[in-house]
């Protein structure tokens, strides 16, 4: 098994040799600028930002145009000026394979939309999703990172038993972890694998079918992505990812090498080690990008708005804006989350040597066990004293935490508007704080229990699970990025469209003199 992963990474890549597209680089500089702008203000990983970007690009689209061939000729256009990709560097051809997949996607969605087998909105953003994955394979395919996903499946998937639900259910939840841990696919991009899993990719010959049979798969692929132990399933996973994520680095620097480097066991744990370090030293940058990120996302998503509704209530009700609770309310949560980035420690030498001894479990041995077997159940058993205990405890635990956050704002003269705000921001920064923690987290094999976590976990934990509720439903309702795609991105991308054909233009009046 291990040697079939080794040869993929060790192919030989064939360079496309078709003419390439070049865009205008003055505009491109443009483009790129305000790309980084929007991206920033989307909350997700890193990893997700251009599946979105495409996705963005496709709604634009749809709702100005249909015609795929010119969908798909502006769509790879707008990914190279905003620098997504190098200038000359994606092949003429490649529009063609988008257009082909933007023509089977609207066909598929106009045959369901006719048999309403699901709402407008629903089905929209289905086959949006999933069409701007597909999109995302084609412009990048990602044949060594899909080998490392099943190779790691065929690993860890006997680790895990649900013994009240089928073996088809466990092995779609522990590829949807992996895809998750490893990957780290979004949602959308789930509901694409899943769709493929079901239906096969699809093409000219599943189209009919596919079609015929989506109700139930797509009621499948929803209840697969909402299954009750999920998240029982996905932490056992995630706590055996880093050595593939370092073993995946490995086999991308050494590919064929691999099979020399691994018979030099010191030459081989130095690698190793080497490609760990460096890994750790990465997460400091990925922790200020990160910071930066939701730093932005608040700032633009919510800050304005709140801001504004507390200056216009302070001044109308109270007489005067109270500049005291603004500020508090402007710097407080970004500091807290500043504060924890500073503090985040990365991995030591100790964590390295763990993940060299996974390693080579997982090359040498046949049935590598790198964790132990868990046993879940999804029907849980009648409520006992202890579970009314838990839960009141942690209904308990929930009041205390917000009830401190009151009382202090309560003594430093907060209304009642200006102290939800304050929950509010603190709420949603604690998660996002708490996501920064997990990407600084993200090549660990064993996190510590310090001193002071129960004591942290008691008073936090409440505030971050409340935090994650209102980013994840802010961010699927947020007006003003919709304002910012419809209003300012269309007319924009427009302009630099038409400047770009009246640079070609001029070049071309400039040749004739010559």
């Amino acid at each position: 098994m291990a040697t079939a992963l080794v040869n993929v990474f060790a192919e030989e890549k064939i360079e496309n040799t078709d003419k390439k597209i070049s865009v205008n680089q003055l505009l491109s500089k443009i483009a790129s600028w305000y790309e980084k702008l929007r991206t920033s203000m989307d909350y997700g990983d890193e990893e997700t930002i251009f599946r979105k970007a495409i996705e963005r690009i496709l709604k634009r689209k749809l709702f100005l145009d249909t015609n795929p061939q010119t969908m798909a000729q502006g769509l790879v256009r707008e990914l190279i000026w905003a620098r997504y990709f190098p200038d000359a560097s994606v092949p003429e051809s490649i529009i063609n394979m988008v257009a082909q997949s933007i023509d089977l996607h609207l066909r598929l969605r106009e045959k369901l939309s006719k048999e309403k087998v699901l709402s407008e909105n629903k089905l929209n953003e289905f086959i949006t999703q999933i069409l701007s994955r597909e999109i995302d394979t084609i412009l990048v395919p990602r044949k060594d990172k899909e080998a490392m996903i099943n190779f790691m499946f065929q690993i860890l998937k006997d680790s895990i038993e649900i013994d009240d639900d089928s073996k088809q259910t466990r092995d779609a939840q522990v590829f949807i972890a992996i895809r998750k841990t490893f990957a780290k696919d979004d949602v959308a991009s789930l509901r694409y694998e899943l769709f493929k899993q079901i239906f096969g990719k699809l093409a000219e010959q599943n189209l009919e079918k596919t079609a015929l049979s989506f109700k139930d798969g797509y009621k499948e692929i929803e209840h697969q992505l909402l299954y009750p132990k999920r998240n029982r399933v996905f932490n056992h996973i995630k706590k055996k990812t880093p050595p593939f994520l370092i073993l995946y680095d490995l086999l991308i620097q050494e590919k064929s090498n691999i099979k020399t480097l691994i018979k030099n066991e010191e030459e081989f744990r130095n690698k190793t080690f080497y490609i760990c370090e460096r890994r750790y030293a990465n997460i400091r940058n990925r922790v200020k990008t990160a910071i930066i990120r939701s730093f932005i996302f608040i700032l633009f998503s919510k800050a304005f708005i709140a801001l504004f509704i507390e200056g216009v209530f302070e001044r109308v009700f109270l007489g005067s804006i109270q500049w005291l609770s603004i500020a508090l309310n402007t710097t407080v949560p970004p500091l807290l989350m500043i504060i924890t980035g500073v503090a985040i420690k990365t991995p030591d030498r100790d964590n390295s040597q763990k993940i060299f001894l996974d390693i080579q479990r997982i090359l040498f041995l046949d049935n590598p066990q790198i964790v132990q077997k868990i046993s879940i159940k999804t029907k849980a058993g009648s409520a006992t004293i202890r579970d009314y205990i838990f839960s009141f405890l942690w209904l308990g635990t929930s009041l205390f935490s917000f009830g401190i956050i009151i009382f202090i704002l309560t003594k430093l003269h907060f209304n009642v508007l200006s102290q939800g705000i304050f929950i509010f921001f603190i709420a949603i920064i604690s998660f996002l704080t708490y996501r920064i923690y997990q990407t600084a987290n993200i090549y660990s094999v064993a996190t510590k229990q310090g001193l002071f976590t129960p004591l942290v976990d008691f008073f936090f934990v409440p505030v971050v699970s409340v935090g994650r509720r209102l980013t994840e439903g802010i961010a699927q309702i947020n007006f003003i990025l919709m304002v910012i795609d419809l209003i300012i991105e269309a007319p924009f991308k427009g302009l630099v469209g038409f400047f770009e054909q009246w640079f070609v233009y001029l070049s071309i009046k400039r040749e004739e003199l010559e």
